[in-house]
């Protein structure tokens, strides 16, 4: 069963090369995560329908391009049609409902004439919207009607290829009391019975990434859970299963996840994605599959709840977590301290992993047994605290690589060990355990690996009182939201024609990453307008061997930030292949820490060709490139961001980060659950800011002959507030 290419909706940015080494290649864990969407909506009710709901079309290009990919949310997959005339597409939305409106993201092969057409039964169609002057790109097309069905019937292409869209989608007026469209499981936390192996665990089917997912043990029965946090109505699940599906499952909620109650049953599943019509009340749901369509397990890539009341964005973790160091008086025993192991990497794959990068409270060094002699069972690590110490707490952060039986043990003289903990049913990621004993040494003793791989830990810190502790390095303060303390800015007030401060900016030429296809220039791209703005201007002409010239800076060496609220108030540019950002790197980077393991911020990033549309991510060791931590949302009422300005920020402490689009929630970071179901969070140290416009490249597509040169991108000014 092949993984499916993650579509590109959390895209890293690529690094800047600033006379740096090679990067090292990224480790990617597809896990799950907690990410939180602002409401979007065109009028008081409106809703997007047609997201993950089913599609069918006239014909496809081939079976890389099916409707579904026009229904996915994702802008990097796209259904494309035979090449005559006439093509359809329509979608399901499940039930008839009053419709506003109906937005067509157009791939360069676009229809110069078609119909949008409604209808109850899927037989009977009424006209809602004609043209036989269609332009291709973005057409945001207000309608009226009702319908369960949508369809767009193109009658005319405008090349010699087919038709092909990126995404169809249908808004319609729900109501308070409609079923929702937002899947209320999205980043909430999950378990299953079981997993195929750690690259595909229960945290993948609720993470909003259909090129992630979960995958069962190749028995029956298994079940798969999410925790909505709160009871709620349910009214709706959809399933997108893996090839390997189950033909009989049920559908359960629950208020306690001990008694269940049956919404949905079925002996007759026909995999694909199917969207499940329901009613009941809980706080959990549940899938419960009996029977299996193939040898193998079942597996979701996504797993959707939908509630008849809408979640309104937290801005808080779902749950607290554990108190770490435990209340009283327990410090952090373990910082520096002497540790062995009984095997340890040091290669390509895991450069100097040996036992005291556990220690280092560094979260991305880390510890990892032998390749491959010591991937075997048991396998152990123990740190020497230095004296006798009373032990209360230990924090386990574990790379994918994890233990799922071991024992925590504490001994007087590293020979004889007493066992404090002990478990079967390890989970990896951040465990948190509060434990009671008396000794010298401490030793994380592995019995069953929870993957074929050996045992790795990111860090094993040792809470208590006693031994001989070295206080780890202070952090600064956190911040008091709203900051409003300004600690640096570039306000962009400089006389028309002139530069960016140097002071302030380190202009950083060359070429980009993610096979962007421009050059960026030194200081040739970029002037003041003199009307209080910067203006970043991509162009089609050659430099450095390459057929386009853009401009990025950065304040590298200038001007970092450890916590605080970085925000830019930013004009995009519009067209395809174009790709203006706002984001942050590790300083770290620029001593020689490769990429991501320095971490990457991403406050702004906007693909041109479809500017209704923002993205905010995070990249770390064990979450980057198209797995990055993040969000992909719109502005309220459907607003295009290239028609003006905005200002995007994140409000960032030592608990997490918060990004905002014009002053409003777009997705929350927790620290706490990223640790727990994602990997460690490598963000509490200072950062620079960069700005920069790429064209081109994996993210944002290819330049075609409708995008426009020069384009630029405006910055009003850039702040930092503590």
């Amino acid at each position: 069963m092949d993984r499916a290419t993650p579509p590109p909706g959390a895209s890293s940015r690529g690094v800047p090369r600033r006379g740096l080494a090679t990067l090292i290649a990224a480790l990617v864990a597809l896990l799950g995560g907690y990410v939180v969407v602002a409401a979007s909506s065109a009028a008081a009710a409106e809703t997007l329908l047609s997201q993950g709901r089913p599609a069918m079309a006239s014909s496809t290009e081939s079976a890389a391009y099916p409707a579904s990919a026009a229904v996915d949310g994702s802008t990097g997959t796209r259904w494309s049609s035979a090449f005559s005339d006439p093509q359809w597409i329509q979608v399901d939305l499940g039930a008839a409902v009053p419709l506003t409106r109906v937005v067509l993201n157009w791939e360069g092969a676009y229809s110069r004439a078609f119909t949008i057409q409604t209808s109850i039964d899927a037989t009977t169609w009424t006209t809602v919207h004609t043209t036989a002057a269609g332009t291709g790109g973005v057409q945001n097309i207000a309608v009226t009607g009702t319908g369960r069905y949508v369809r767009l019937n193109s009658t005319a292409r405008a090349t010699a290829w087919g038709v092909s869209l990126w995404e169809f989608q249908v808004y319609g007026d729900t109501g308070t009391s409609a079923c929702g469209t937002a899947n209320a499981a999205q980043g909430r936390p999950a378990t299953a019975s079981s997993t195929q192996n750690a690259g595909f665990p229960a945290a993948s089917a609720v993470d909003g990434n259909t090129g992630t997912r979960w995958s069962s043990a190749a028995s029956d029965p298994q079940w798969i859970q999410v925790d909505l946090g709160a009871n709620y109505p349910i009214c709706g699940v959809t399933l997108h299963w893996e090839a390997a599906y189950a033909t009989a499952f049920q559908v359960q909620v629950s208020s306690t996840a001990s008694t269940w109650t049956t919404v949905y049953s079925t002996t007759t599943g026909t995999g694909g994605t199917q969207a499940l019509a329901l009613s009941g009340t809980g706080r959990y749901v549940r899938v419960v599959t009996t029977a299996r369509a193939t040898p193998y397990g079942v597996s979701l890539w996504e797993f959707q709840v939908h509630t008849g009341t809408p979640t309104p964005p937290p801005t808080t973790p779902p749950t607290t977590p554990p108190t770490s160091p435990p209340p009283g008086d327990s410090v952090l025993l373990s910082y520096n301290k002497p540790a062995f192991a009984s095997s340890n990497q040091h290669d390509g794959t895991c450069w100097e992993c040996v036992p005291a990068r556990a220690f280092d409270m560094d979260p991305a060094s880390r510890w990892a047994t032998a390749n491959p002699a010591g991937w075997v069972d048991p396998g152990w690590i123990y740190v020497d605290l230095g004296a006798t110490a009373t032990i209360r707490q230990v924090v386990l952060q574990w790379d994918p690589a994890y233990a799922s039986a071991y024992q925590i043990q504490v001994s007087s003289n590293a020979s004889t060990w007493t066992s404090i903990y002990s478990t079967t049913t390890g989970r990896g990621f951040k465990e948190t355990l509060d434990v009671t004993g008396t000794g010298r040494y401490v030793r994380m003793y592995g019995t069953a690996r929870g993957t074929p791989y050996g045992y790795s830990l990111w860090e094993f810190q040792v809470y208590g009182t006693g031994g001989n502790p070295t206080a780890p390095p202070a952090r600064p303060a956190d911040p008091t939201f709203p900051a409003n303390r300004l600690v640096w800015s570039d306000e962009f007030n400089g006389a028309a024609g002139s530069k960016p401060d140097p002071a302030k900016w380190t202009i950083d030429p060359g070429t980009g990453q993610n096979n962007e296809v421009q050059y960026y220039t030194n200081n040739n791209n970029v002037q003041m307008d003199g009307t209080g703005s910067l203006v970043i201007e991509a162009r089609r002409e050659a430099a450095g061997g390459r057929e386009y010239t853009s401009h990025r800076m950065n304040t590298g060496n200038k001007f970092h930030v450890q916590y605080g609220r970085i925000e830019a108030r930013v004009r995009v540019p519009k067209g395809n292949g174009l790709w203006p950002a706002f984001w942050m790197m590790g300083a770290d980077f620029l001593t020689g820490r490769p990429w991501p393991y320095n971490g990457e911020i991403d406050i702004m990033e906007v693909l041109g060709r479809n500017t209704l549309e923002g993205y905010s991510t995070l990249h770390a060791p064990a979450y980057n490139g198209g797995a990055g931590y993040g969000q992909k949302y719109t502005v309220p009422g459907g607003a295009d961001l290239s028609a003006a300005f905005h200002v995007w920020s994140v409000e960032w402490d030592s608990k997490g980060m918060t990004f905002k689009l014009d002053g409003n929630p777009v997705f929350v970071a927790s620290k706490a659950t990223v640790e727990s179901t994602r990997g460690p969070w490598v963000f509490d140290h200072p950062f620079y800011v960069i700005l920069n416009l790429a064209v081109g490249g994996d993210f944002p597509g290819p330049v075609d002959g409708t995008t426009p040169f020069p384009s630029r991108m405006y910055v009003d000014y850039v702040r930092v507030y503590q």
